[in-house]
């Protein structure tokens, strides 16, 4: 017992001296180019302005979104998008037709709505087991897909959007596929049903909600659906303002019009594009990038793709933001929308904790794919 707590106690020592060195040097150096003071205001005018100008630019359209997708699942669109998609999901996706459901909810809200459903009795029983854990990586693929398309389409490339969309499914397919595959080759058990007996039909709304007139379900939906649009706002904000602030610090250089650093909104030390320039040959070819900067999109999506879309406004602001550019953004925003911070969670919450390294790898090829799809499908219809 003592040795165990001199080891965990060693072990905390050691990693409080890796995470100063660490922190130290980073911040030490873009402080050496940027001078301390310039560095920390830039740090609190960048972070303020990001809250006020894309923050709350977001939340409104969460808002918004949250309350569309609510109307739609009142009044049976969903279970309508759900119907017609049906058909589509064993040939593409390998999965039940009800599947289709997680894909629009999770394109209407985040990530986490398929673990509600993939937790249902009624609706796992339609799965066999791998099937039900390539849901993470399926649902993933579209999460925050209407903010996402909403937000591009408002920097006026409107078809870019939809072919990034595109990529996105391709993304989604892959993603899935090569989840149940790498599933099946380490756990062939896993090809067993989820459960033996038959599913039960779903279950009517209740009494009171058919009671309720047309009016009153319409304002209901309108204002429950608002509400949780904020609720998905306000998770947003530290990805956004932490997330995007430092990728910012590494992506962006002195003020353009003076070439000096001022402790301005949106400056930093462009180390990102320095790496990025090394092998430029590949993002150029593979993505279409014309400016290395836009890297920090994909890299910041990873953890959270509210963080990257808060990126935009600068990329636009700097003039590099071309339809090529909102495609592939697109396409892998959609695709990874920040799998990396809820991928573990997700298969956590559903008792698959073993796959998670697999889940992670074969989205991080898919996300990959559904860019160089978008590129490519860009080239050729615009």
């Amino acid at each position: 017992m003592m040795e165990k707590t001199r080891r965990q106690t060693t072990r905390s020592i050691v990693e409080a001296l890796v995470f100063l060195a660490v922190f130290i040097l980073v911040f030490g150096i873009l402080g050496h180019y940027m001078g301390g003071k310039n560095l920390l205001g830039t740090i609190m005018h960048t972070a303020h302005d990001l809250l006020l100008n894309t923050v709350f630019y977001l939340m409104g359209i969460t808002v918004l979104t949250g309350a569309l997708s609510k109307l739609m699942s009142e009044f049976g669109v969903v279970y309508l998008l759900e119907k017609i998609l049906r058909p589509l999901m064993k040939p593409l996706f390998n999965l039940p037709g009800v599947a289709a459901l997680g894909g629009v909810m999770t394109f209407l809200s985040d990530n986490p709505a398929i673990i509600a459903l993939g937790k249902d009795s009624t609706f796992s029983s339609y799965f066999k087991k791998y099937q039900l854990v390539s849901l993470t990586n399926f649902g993933t693929a579209f999460g925050m897909g209407m903010v996402v398309m909403l937000t591009m389409i408002s920097f006026g490339h409107t078809g870019a959007a939809f072919i990034g969309l595109f990529g996105a499914i391709c993304g989604s397919v892959i993603s899935t596929r090569l989840m149940q595959r790498f599933t099946l080759k380490s756990y062939p058990e896993m090809e067993a049903p989820v459960l033996a007996e038959s599913p039960v039909e779903e279950e009517s709304k209740d009494d009171e909600t058919k009671e309720n007139s047309v009016f009153m379900r319409f304002l209901n939906a309108l204002l429950d659906g608002g509400k949780n649009g904020v609720d998905l706002g306000l998770q947003i904000i530290p990805g956004v303002l932490i997330i995007t602030t430092f990728v910012i610090l590494i992506t962006f250089g002195p003020n353009a019009e003076t070439g000096l650093y001022d402790g301005g909104v949106g400056q930093g030390v462009p180390v990102l594009p320095w790496l990025a320039q090394k092998i430029h040959w590949v993002f150029e070819w593979l993505f279409g990038f014309v400016d290395m900067r836009l890297i920090a999109f994909p890299m910041t999506a990873l953890g959270a793709v509210g963080a990257a879309l808060g990126l935009l406004p600068t990329f636009d602001a700097a003039g590099f933001l071309d339809g090529n550019a909102i495609a592939v953004c697109t396409a892998i925003g959609m695709c990874w929308s920040g799998f990396l911070s809820t991928h573990t969670a997700m298969l956590d919450s559903l008792g698959y904790r073993k796959l998670i390294s697999k889940a992670i790898g074969a989205h991080t090829i898919a996300g990959l794919c559904a860019g160089i799809l978008a590129h490519f499908a860009y080239i050729l219809i615009m």
